[in-house]
């Protein structure tokens, strides 16, 4: 694919960079080189090969599902100001 200074000018704008003549000249070698590479992958023939989610095969590893602390909420409960229900019991702040 072939870019223009304007297509560059244009790219700039969208991406909001400020580039100098130097620099989108540079740039415009560079976005033709990504496009070429991208037109190369396309090319390939990928019938047949199902798509992966990651490169490597890959399998988190879990812990076991088991409680590890015991209930204390009768001991936390008892230390605050006002419970009701197992609820605590807040002041209104906002009328």
């Amino acid at each position: 694919m072939s870019l223009t200074p304007n297509d560059v000018a244009r790219i700039a704008l969208l991406s909001r960079i400020e580039l100098s003549p130097a620099e989108a000249e540079t740039t415009r070698g560079q976005l033709i080189g990504i496009l070429g590479f991208i037109e190369q992958l396309q090319a390939v023939d990928t019938t047949g090969i199902e798509p992966l989610a990651h490169a490597v095969d890959v399998v988190q590893r879990l812990r076991p599902d088991q409680v590890t602390e015991s209930d204390r909420r009768e001991a936390f409960q008892a230390l605050a100001p006002d419970v009701e229900n197992g609820l605590y019991l807040v002041p209104k702040v906002i009328e």
